[in-house]
C-alpha cells in the first residue's frame, strides 16, 4: 500500500466489499458445513475472518471509515458477548494500530514537508511506526538535541479521504431522517465535517496540545507531552513510555482499572475549566498509564473549544432530574434544542431513558459494566415509533460533547470501573451543586 485510496469510487468499492466479502465467506462456510464440520465452528471461523477483513479494509481506508472502526471498537462493549466475542480483539486493534504506510512513502512525506535534508532534524528515525490511526501514524525518533520524540505524520491524501467519507454519509441523510425524525442530521454532519477539517491541521493540534501541556505540567494525576516542532502535516512531541489503556482493559487489576477510569473522568471534566478545551477523542489508544500511576493523554487533533468552560446546563438539568422535577428538565431540553419545537415526548419514557445515564451522579459510588451498557444500547437501538430516542435531537453545539460522553462511557464499561464519580461531578461540573438566581426565582414563584 503506497498511498490512501483517494478517489471516491475506489473508496466506495472498498467499503462495498465488506458485505459482499462476508456473503462469499458465508457460502464457503456452508460448503464446509455440508462436509460435516460442526455449524458452531464454521460460524466462528466466518466471524473471525469477517473481523479480520473489517480491520484490514477500515485500516487501509483510514479517514472517516477508520474513525467508524474506532467507534465500533469502543461500543463493542455494548454487544452481547456471544455476538461481540469474535470481533472484540480485532476491533480493539483499531484503537492502537492500523496497517502502516511503507517506509518509502513515509520518507516521501518527510521530504515534502521538511525538505531534502529532513534527516538533519534527527539523530535517528525509526521507519517502522509505533502506532497508526485514522489520519496519521507515529514514529519514534531522537531529536537533534538528543531528546526522544514522537513524530506524527499525516497520511498522503488524508484530507480528500476524510471529506469523501463525509460526502457519502451526507447522502444517507434521508435515511437518518426516517429512523430518527427528531434529529437534524444535516446540521450534525456539517458540524462533524468542520471538526474533521480542523483535525487535518497539525499546527492547530500543536497549539491545543501545548495549551494542555502547560496547564497540566507537574500535575499529580496527568501528563501531557509537550510539542517540540510542527507544521501542517508533521507534529513532533515529547516521547512518553507507558502502558496502553487497552492493556489495562484486558489485563489490569481491579485497582488499576478503577483508578484509570476515575482519572479518565477527572481529566475530561476538569479540562474545560482548566484549559477552556475538551479532549474530544477519548478512545483507549489515546491514553497511557505511567509507572507512577499518572494518566498520559495523547492526540489533541479533536478538541472542543469551550472558552466559558463546561456548559452549566448539564449540571443544572442533572441536579433538577435528581430532584424529580421532570417538567423543568423537559423544558430545559427544549430550550437547549435537544427537543425540537414540533416534537412531543412522553415524559415518563424520557425519565426512564435518562435515568441510567444520570445514576452515576446520584449515588456515592458507581460501577460501569458491559452488562449495564448492553441494557442502554438495547434502548438506543430500538427504533420502533414509540421509542423516545427517536424524538431527540443533537444540537450542533453539543456534537463533540456528546461524542465525548458516549465514548467515555464505552471506555468506562470496558474497564468495569468502580469509583466515586459523583465527587468529580460536584468538583468540576458547574450548575450541579448550586442554583442560579433565575432558577431560584422561578422556584419561589
Amino acid at each position: 500500500m503506497s498511498d490512501l485510496p483517494r478517489r471516491a469510487v475506489a473508496r466506495s468499492a472498498k467499503l462495498a466489499a465488506l458485505p459482499i466479502g462476508f456473503a462469499g465467506r458465508t457460502a464457503l462456510g456452508l460448503g464446509k458445513r455440508i462436509g460435516g464440520k460442526p455449524a458452531e465452528i464454521v460460524a466462528q471461523e466466518i466471524q473471525q475472518r469477517t473481523a479480520e477483513q473489517i480491520f484490514k479494509v477500515l485500516g487501509e481506508l483510514k479517514g472517516g471509515a477508520m474513525k467508524l472502526g474506532q467507534a465500533l471498537s469502543i461500543f463493542e462493549a455494548a454487544l452481547p458477548s456471544e455476538v461481540a466475542g469474535p470481533y472484540r480483539a480485532t476491533l480493539t486493534k483499531l484503537q492502537d494500530a492500523a496497517p502502516p504506510l511503507p517506509a518509502a512513502t513515509v520518507h516521501k512525506v518527510l521530504v515534502e514537508q521538511l525538505g531534502d535534508d529532513w534527516r538533519e532534524n534527527f539523530q535517528s528515525f525509526e521507519d517502522r511506526p509505533t502506532a497508526a490511526a485514522s489520519i496519521g501514524q507515529v514514529h519514534k525518533a531522537v531529536w537533534h538535541d538528543g531528546r526522544t520524540v514522537a513524530v506524527k505524520i499525516q497520511y498522503p491524501g488524508a484530507g480528500k479521504a476524510l471529506l469523501s467519507d463525509f460526502t457519502q454519509l451526507a447522502r444517507l441523510g434521508k435515511l437518518f431522517g426516517v429512523l430518527l425524525p427528531g434529529l437534524d442530521i444535516k446540521a450534525v454532519l456539517s458540524e462533524l465535517r468542520e471538526r474533521v477539517v480542523e483535525e487535518l491541521d497539525y499546527l492547530r493540534e500543536a497549539e491545543a496540545q501545548h495549551a494542555f501541556a502547560l496547564e497540566y505540567k507537574d500535575d499529580p494525576d496527568f501528563l501531557v507531552p509537550d510539542v517540540i516542532a510542527a507544521n501542517e502535516q508533521v507534529l513532533v512531541s515529547e516521547w512518553v513510555d507507558g502502558t496502553p489503556l487497552s492493556r489495562i482493559i484486558t489485563g489490569g487489576t481491579k485497582e488499576e482499572r478503577d483508578r484509570a477510569g476515575l482519572l479518565l473522568v477527572r481529566f475530561l471534566f476538569s479540562s474545560p475549566a482548566r484549559v477552556g478545551m475538551l479532549h474530544a477523542d477519548p478512545h483507549p489508544g489515546n491514553f497511557r498509564v505511567l509507572e507512577d500511576g499518572r494518566l498520559c493523554v495523547l492526540d489533541f487533533g479533536a478538541v472542543n473549544r469551550l472558552p466559558d468552560g463546561y456548559p452549566s446546563v448539564f449540571g443544572k438539568l442533572t441536579r433538577i432530574f435528581n430532584n424529580g422535577d421532570m417538567a423543568t428538565v423537559v423544558q430545559g431540553l427544549r430550550d437547549e434544542g435537544f427537543i425540537l419545537p414540533h416534537i412531543e415526548v412522553d415524559m415518563e419514557a424520557l425519565r426512564a431513558f435518562l435515568s441510567p445515564y444520570i445514576e452515576p451522579t446520584a449515588v456515592e459510588e458507581f460501577t460501569f459494566s458491559r452488562e449495564w451498557l448492553q441494557h442502554q444500547a438495547a434502548t438506543v437501538t430500538d427504533l420502533r415509533p414509540g421509542n423516545v430516542v427517536r424524538q431527540l435531537n443533537l444540537p450542533v453545539s453539543y456534537v463533540l460533547i456528546h461524542r465525548v460522553h458516549a465514548a467515555g462511557v464505552g471506555v468506562l464499561c470496558q474497564l468495569g470501573t468502580t469509583a466515586r464519580f459523583r465527587e468529580e461531578v460536584i468538583r468540576w461540573v458547574p450548575g450541579f451543586t448550586e442554583e442560579d438566581p433565575e432558577e431560584h426565582a422561578v422556584a419561589a414563584s
